[in-house]
């Protein structure tokens, strides 16, 4: 057998072994990944503060303020940080309170050195929080009547020191719909949640900033965002840190009740994942390097083994194998895409959101290479420590 038929054999089975893994672990996912449930609360008992960053966010501030306002828990405090905005973030909030005196508005102070700007707006929220519970969201999150309590019921069912939720992902135009599903594609197919939630390594760790629910003892106990102020995955390391301290850890899926359209145009999918995809991958452009490599072997391979197998088939294999990886790769990412209630069709690209990843993965390297770290809202975050 020639060496090239060795080394299309060797890669086959490299792909087929890391298909059916995603297989298992997505379905295995799917049916036990934690689900916001609609419910309403009697009275928790408990102070809930709700903290908001929001800088430059006058599109969304407003419904925001209102569906959070709207919610049945009794005890809320809602806080929303002027992130020294050039628009009229704070005036539409204040106009959608309409006088409630649940919701105050910060003002933020300048950043300092060696601070990223959302921890540091994150930061001085944590200062002026009361509550026992407190959440941290994002100024584009979408909040359903009961989702607040869902998600303090859902805190208190799994005894959970800090819920991650990830929200359900609206997307419309095809830079969104090819690239934005692809976050909970990786965590239902990549991630065992059996022991995300049981098992104290913090490799398991998992957390989406866009939602996050801690008790107050255990962000005080793990350092809160100034344990980890010089980092853009800010909410993966607070997951680990959660671990490390043998705290509890649970994730779970928005379902509908919390949402978000993350952005709207394609240069804003591709920045915005430039912003965390090195990051990601530990601050290593090798590491993100054979990331890519693994990705377009997995899901871009089979379509090459495909197009050009019939070159050389010493073992008889061609086109079973092949179309079956095909099948596996579009079978596992329309899993996730069920699971998560995004478009099941559009795993059929999954070759293309592939290479869109590429492009955006160049561009983080480019950015820390002239920069020195990622560009985001007028600011160059700086490269940060991994901890």
């Amino acid at each position: 057998m020639a060496v090239g038929d060795l080394l299309v054999l060797g890669l086959a089975g490299f792909v087929t072994a890391a298909l059916f893994y995603m297989v298992a672990v997505g379905s295995l996912n799917a049916l036990i990944f934690y689900r916001l449930q609609p419910t309403k609360l009697e009275d928790f008992g408990l102070r809930i503060s709700v903290l908001i960053p929001a800088r430059d966010e006058a599109a969304v501030i407003g419904k925001t303020v209102r569906r959070i306002l709207a919610q049945n828990l009794p005890n809320l405090e809602l806080l929303v940080l002027d992130d020294n905005s050039t628009d009229d973030t704070r005036a539409i909030a204040e106009q959608a309170a309409d006088g409630d005196a649940r919701l105050q508005i910060l003002s933020g102070r300048p950043l300092p050195p060696g601070w990223a700007g959302k921890n540091w707006a994150c930061h001085q929220l944590s200062q002026a929080a009361t509550g026992e519970i407190i959440i941290f969201s994002d100024a584009d999150v979408r909040w359903a009547p009961n989702a607040l309590d869902a998600v303090v019921g859902l805190m208190a069912e799994t005894q959970a020191d800090l819920l991650a939720v990830w929200p359900t992902q609206h997307t419309e135009t095809w830079g969104e719909r090819l690239v934005v599903p692809l976050m909970g594609f990786t965590i239902m197919t990549y991630l065992p949640v059996l022991a995300t939630h049981h098992l104290s390594w913090d490799v398991f760790a998992a957390a989406n900033g866009q939602c996050l629910a801690f008790r107050r003892r255990a962000y005080d106990t793990i350092g809160g965002h100034e344990a980890v102020k010089d980092t853009v995955l800010e909410d993966m390391l607070l997951a680990r840190r959660i671990k490390r301290q043998r705290l509890r850890l649970r994730v779970a899926d928005g379902a509908g009740l919390i949402s978000c359209r993350m952005y709207e145009t394609w240069p804003q999918v591709r920045d915005g994942y430039a912003k965390n995809i090195l990051a990601g991958y530990g601050e290593s452009v090798l590491f993100l390097a054979f990331g890519a490599l693994f990705h377009w072997l997995v899901f871009l391979g089979p379509w090459l083994w495909l197009a050009l197998g019939w070159l050389s088939d010493p073992l008889g294999v061609y086109p079973s194998w092949p179309l079956l990886l095909i099948a596996l790769g579009s079978g596992v990412r329309a899993l996730a895409a069920a699971a998560t209630r995004s478009r099941v069709i559009d795993a059929l690209l999954m070759p293309v959101s592939v290479i869109l990843m590429t492009q955006i993965a160049a561009r983080s390297v480019y950015w820390y290479w002239r920069y020195g770290g990622p560009l985001w809202k007028g600011r160059v975050i700086q490269r940060a420590r991994q901890g």
